[in-house]
């Protein structure tokens, strides 16, 4: 039995994840001489991680409902 989280959770834990990501990225960019290469590869990093949590089906994003393309 694999282990899903409710779509709105995910929703909420995509959010909160990435505005966490984005203060660390920022914050560590002000402290430290880091070069942009290296930047980009820390982003990489964090987007690689929630697109394998996506594709393992551990998050299940609903969007907030924005896209109900399935839904009629």
């Amino acid at each position: 039995m694999k282990f899903q989280v409710n779509p709105l959770i995910s929703d909420i834990f995509i959010s909160i994840y990435i505005v966490g990501t984005l203060y660390f990225r920022i914050k560590i960019q002000n402290e430290l001489p880091i070069t942009p290469l290296f930047s980009m590869l820390i982003g990489l990093s964090f987007v690689a991680f929630i697109w394998f949590l996506i594709k393992a089906k551990v998050l299940n994003p609903n969007w907030f409902g924005l896209f109900n393309l399935g839904k009629s």
